[in-house]
């Protein structure tokens, strides 16, 4: 594909103005890190001499970091928290990141989403993560849950640009979450995009989606190995939920963007170096990609710099963000 350097760093400029707002399974990644001092006689396990916690914004909550990053704050989140020890963490934590918290819902029958990894090392070896512990509830929020969430969304949506479902299957976007949240942003003229493993089909009239791969191979029932496949499935999946566009995140093999009347356009991946972790970069895509839609870039360019912001991110262990200006620094650097 043929890509304006000028015009590409023009359109990465813009991605600071616009507004967002997440909704989703809000969630805390609680990374514990120990010195691994010798085996324990209680049971054959090591003991971890203890070095530091680190919190970190996961699930939902990571794609309204990296938007928070980029945007300087014009970012709020809107989800479902327990009443308990860990939510007052995860509020912390959105403030510390500078994202807008204020409307999220606490439900005290219901765990805040943590994922706690432990993680050892000794003087001669990399740190490694020896277990993690997932705390969550299962099943659907309640139906009263559900309408304080609904209120929420009617409240803060009109003062966004876009609002992304960040749906990770933990019980927070209902059906009719899900159905509202679109209307209502469709009636109000914001952008709607949908980073959501599974049930494609079920998010009718939104502006995009952002599926990998193997969701999007789930979705459409059959395996993707060609290019051909790819344009197949980018058609059935914009026949099905009449989304503006779809983007196919492919890994190694970069990204597809596919528009209606056959409209396809096949990104490499730019700027290719040693992938230390690539956790989190599906978010880091959807929110930069969702920041250019919202500023009014077409999706083809929407996901090229989206795709330089995947680059950087996977060079950082856990759930990283991009800047702006390693953003520009990156596209100039492009080899076109």
């Amino acid at each position: 594909m043929n890509i304006d350097k000028e015009k590409l760093i023009s359109c990465i400029k813009k991605i600071t103005e616009p507004k967002v707002l997440i909704v989703g399974d809000l969630a805390l990644d609680e990374m514990i890190y120990g010195d691994a001092e010798r085996i324990s006689r209680e049971a054959p396990v090591l003991i971890l001499q203890h070095t530091k916690t680190k919190l970190i914004l996961g699930g939902a909550s990571n794609a309204a970091h990296n938007v928070s990053t980029l945007n300087n704050g014009k970012t709020g989140v809107i989800g479902v928290s327990g009443d308990d020890y860990y939510s007052e963490l995860l509020f912390d934590t959105f403030d510390k990141a500078n994202i807008d918290c204020s409307e999220i819902v606490k439900d005290k029958t219901r765990k805040t989403i943590v994922k706690t990894r432990i993680s050892g090392s000794i003087t001669t070896s990399i740190t490694q993560q020896i277990v993690r512990v997932d705390r969550q509830s299962k099943g659907f929020i309640s139906p009263e849950t559900e309408e304080k969430v609904i209120k929420s969304i009617e409240k803060a949506l009109p003062d966004y640009d876009a609002v992304i479902l960040s749906n990770y299957h933990i019980g927070t976007l209902t059906d009719k979450i899900i159905k509202f949240t679109i209307d209502y942003a469709n009636k109000l003229g914001k952008v709607v995009v949908v980073d959501a493993q599974k049930d494609l089909r079920d998010y009718k009239n939104v502006t995009s989606m952002t599926p990998n791969l193997p969701d999007t191979e789930k979705s459409v029932g059959y395996k993707i190995e060609s290019e051909a496949d790819l344009k197949k499935a980018g058609e059935k999946l914009l026949s099905e939920t009449n989304a503006k566009s779809v983007l196919i995140t492919c890994g190694a093999d970069g990204m597809f963007v596919a528009k209606p009347n056959n409209d396809y356009t096949k990104i490499p991946v730019f700027n290719k170096s040693e992938v230390f972790d690539v956790t989190g970069a599906g978010d880091t895509v959807t929110a930069v990609y969702s920041l250019a839609l919202a500023a009014g870039i077409d999706p083809v360019y929407s996901a090229v710099i989206g795709n330089i912001a995947a680059s950087i991110v996977v060079r950082q262990f856990g759930c990283a963000t991009t800047t702006v200006d390693e953003l520009i620094s990156a596209a100039q650097d492009l080899k076109i």
